[in-house]
């Protein structure tokens, strides 16, 4: 699904407009009847009271249009402008004395006002600003803002959380609608799916507001959010007459003292994803552990007993991951470097050989071209230099991937994809993967994918999701705090036969 900017959106508005020869007002009274139906749909005329601030713009006049219709159909409607400026947009005017007509005048919020009473059991719907906010929210409005917030009613937010911007972070934390459900126009918005600002909603869900759809169809974004329908074309199938060759060799190199566990489980999730043959590169210590706990790999050993202080083989991997469990030890970091000068082979990158890249800056003129990275955080943020805030990141991200002709993934909570410019949010995973290995277990889950014969991209954006399907799937009857790395390699299997399941037919009681 493409992720539209601020400016798109505006541009697809106008020509909507100017292709159908409508005015911008009949597009707000389909919209605002898009979001009435939406409403009514799943309240069928029950009486809880329902708020609606609105703020003096489009997203005001659109909250408008909502209560009209709402009052309309007999519900208890209660409705407030939040007087923040004397100027009007010509729709918010329109809308303002049509709402007239049923001899409802909305109570006027100006500063040093007290607030209407509310309960936790009412609905709230913030239409003050929109995305079309652009400057910093005064004290009053702010005030607003929280008394709404500390409510605790059930609060649907239009477009975007009031005080939330769609392209860049805001100015005053305290100043944002927290949303418990979002109704987005058309697309959702790159703000809710980052860390710092996707916390002020709990769920979305887009709305067709009757944009010109040749416009979203050939406009391209920057952004896409990748769920199944965007992987399902990047899956190579299984062919009959092949044999393990036919699907690579995978060379899993790490391992440390103490830290065997992170290659079995990278090594595991490479079998586990397709890799026809995996080979695991480990100091000595690690051999009876990966022998006995993954009969199906096969190892290679290192002389160094604890760590790995030379990187040669013999055998010709069509993939390699690097990193997991590895250690920072002078000697590892020099085995890196040789490592890296004769490689030419499709790499990934993650963990310990990522924080040595980090404070070896030198060696990144070695990584090959479309090699990919997976650092969490932490990691991004010793390669990159600190951030300000998520946008901030994902220009200092995007800057690096391109200068060094890499992908970069960006692990947490929707999963990001990085290269040159563009960027590719995973829309699968759970809280609960946020345990030790869990990254591990990607690694090999790429590495696994690139020696099949995927393209680097592809391997990334199908392997983020695929990681976070098998994670989901492994949820069912465990919880959060019960899920365990080793949990999401053994699902990986039933998140390949999740893409090609069908959605269930609705049964016959049902239709009846």
């Amino acid at each position: 699904m493409k992720i539209y900017s601020a400016a798109q959106i505006y541009e697809a508005i106008n020509q909507t407009i100017e292709k159908n020869q409508i005015t911008s007002n009949d597009l707000m009274e389909f919209a605002g009847t898009q979001i009435f139906n939406w409403f009514h749909t799943r309240m069928q005329g029950a009486q809880v009271p329902i708020h609606i601030y609105c703020g003096i713009g489009n997203n005001g006049g659109c909250g408008l249009v909502l209560g009209r219709q709402l009052l309309h159909h007999g519900y208890n409607v209660h409705i407030y402008i939040v007087n923040f400026s004397t100027k009007r947009t010509k729709d918010f005017l329109i809308n303002y004395d049509r709402i007239k007509e049923f001899k409802v005048w909305p109570r006027l919020l100006n500063s040093g006002e007290e607030f209407p009473e509310m309960h936790r059991d009412d609905i709230i719907v913030d239409a003050i600003f929109g995305i079309g906010l652009n400057r910093e929210t005064s004290d009053w409005v702010k005030d607003v803002i929280k008394y709404i917030n500390a409510s605790e009613a059930y609060t649907v937010s239009l477009d975007v959380p009031s005080g939330l911007y769609p392209d860049h972070g805001p100015e005053d934390k305290e100043a944002v609608i927290e949303s418990n459900y979002t109704l987005t126009s058309q697309a959702p918005k790159l703000s809710f799916f980052l860390p710092e600002t996707g916390i002020y909603m709990q769920q979305w869900e887009a709305i067709d507001i009757g944009l010109d759809q040749e416009y979203l169809r050939t406009t391209e974004t920057e952004v896409q959010l990748i769920d199944k329908f965007e992987v399902l074309p990047l899956y190579i199938p299984r062919e009959k007459y092949v044999h393990k060759g036919s699907y690579g060799h995978s060379l899993i190199i790490g391992g440390s003292h103490g830290k065997i566990g992170a290659v079995t489980l990278a090594s595991s999730a490479c079998l586990r994803v397709g890799a026809g043959l995996v080979t695991a590169y480990i100091p000595a210590c690690g051999y009876q552990i990966v022998q006995t706990s993954l009969p199906e790999a096969m190892v290679l050993c290192d002389a160094n007993e604890k760590h790995i202080s030379d990187i040669s083989f013999e055998i010709e991997p069509k993939a390699i991951g690097i990193g997991v469990g590895l250690g920072t030890e002078k000697m590892t970091v020099k085995a890196l470097e040789g490592f890296l000068k004769q490689n030419t082979h499709p790499l990934v990158v993650d963990a310990d050989a990522l924080n040595m890249l980090a404070a070896n800056p030198k060696l990144l003129k070695l990584i090959p071209k479309h090699a990919i990275f997976t650092p969490h955080p932490k990691e991004l943020e010793r390669l990159i230099g600190a951030w300000e805030d998520d946008f901030g990141k994902l220009a200092k991200a995007k800057a690096f991937a391109k200068k060094y002709n890499i992908i970069i993934i960006i692990k947490g909570a929707h999963t990001i994809t990085i290269y040159d410019s563009y960027v590719y949010i995973n829309n699968t995973g759970n809280p609960g993967m946020a345990t030790a290995g869990s990254g591990d277990v990607l690694t090999g889950m790429l590495t696994g994918l690139l020696s099949q014969g995927y393209e680097p991209l592809k391997a990334a954006l199908f392997g983020v999701y695929l990681h976070g399907k098998a994670g989901d799937i492994a949820l069912s009857g465990l919880g959060y705090q019960a899920l365990i790395a080793s949990d999401i390699v053994d699902f990986i299997g039933d998140a390949y036969l999740d893409l090609f399941k069908q959605p269930e037919e609705p049964s016959a009681e049902a239709e009846e």
